[in-house]
């Protein structure tokens, strides 16, 4: 834990040597695992598991030595994303698609493919990680999932990292671990889940707890000020009855 916060704290002086134009803020919402022992990725969401998907580290092993591809430990983050809107399988060259897209297993290639989430390294041990280009990303190499292949990087299926890179954050924090991955709970549903499981079981008690919208500007809708009045005219009319009585 203590190590964690002063990586976290260094974040300043480490990021503008990634980005000179603007620092990426390190987001620690959401947290990626990666173990060289299991050859597995597992996402965190506040302290619980999200997912864990098979991974391919380096053949060459760890560390962070320019020229002998291998994987870095330690604490990373996520300083890029590319790929948006790049359909699955699609190559890129020099993080540039290149307009081929590749199914699974294609022989004789194993180029980048799919997404690229470009790691940066928050420690001594790992300072190297960006300028070495260590990217979590897909492969058409796909039989090599699960045990070390690649040349630095972390690869993943075509279908995993497409699904990952629309779960993490930029400046979100990544650990590369030579150990088994912790054992760590399963990550609970959100509020937002809660809210709508309650919905479904007793809708009509739920639509009288929620709060009525409010535009996006915080003032009343259209629709509350037609209830208000309303609300309004039916006291004003009770007042008047009762003041005839009296």
């Amino acid at each position: 834990m203590f190590r964690l916060l002063a990586v976290i704290f260094s974040l300043v002086s480490i990021a503008p040597a990634f980005s000179a134009t603007q620092p990426v803020r390190l987001d620690t919402s959401r947290q990626l695992i990666v173990s060289i022992h299991d050859q597995k990725l597992m996402l965190m969401e506040n302290g619980g598991r999200v997912a864990i998907y098979p991974v391919s580290t380096s053949k060459f092993g760890v560390g962070d030595f320019r020229g002998r591809m291998t994987t870095p430990l330690g604490y990373l983050m996520v300083a890029q994303k590319i790929g948006d809107n790049a359909p699955v399988g699609a190559v890129f060259h020099n993080r540039r698609w290149t307009g081929e897209i590749l199914q699974p297993n294609a022989p004789g290639r194993d180029p980048v493919t799919t997404r690229i989430i470009w790691l940066s390294g928050l420690e001594t041990q790992n300072a190297q990680a960006f300028h070495r280009c260590i990217y979590i990303h897909g492969t058409p190499e796909e039989k090599t999932i699960g045990r070390p292949a690649s040349y630095g990087c972390i690869r993943m299926k075509a279908a995993d990292i497409a699904a990952l890179y629309n779960q993490v954050p930029m400046g979100a924090l990544v650990q590369i671990i030579p150990d088994r991955l912790p054992k760590v709970p399963k990550a609970g549903p959100s509020p937002a889940s809660n809210m709508l499981v309650a919905q479904n079981e007793n809708p009509n008690i739920q639509q009288q707890q929620q709060p009525e919208p409010t535009s996006a500007s915080g003032t009343l809708t259209v629709e509350q000020m037609r209830m208000g009045g309303a609300l309004a005219a039916q006291r004003q009319k009770a007042k008047l009855a009762l003041s005839k009585r009296l």
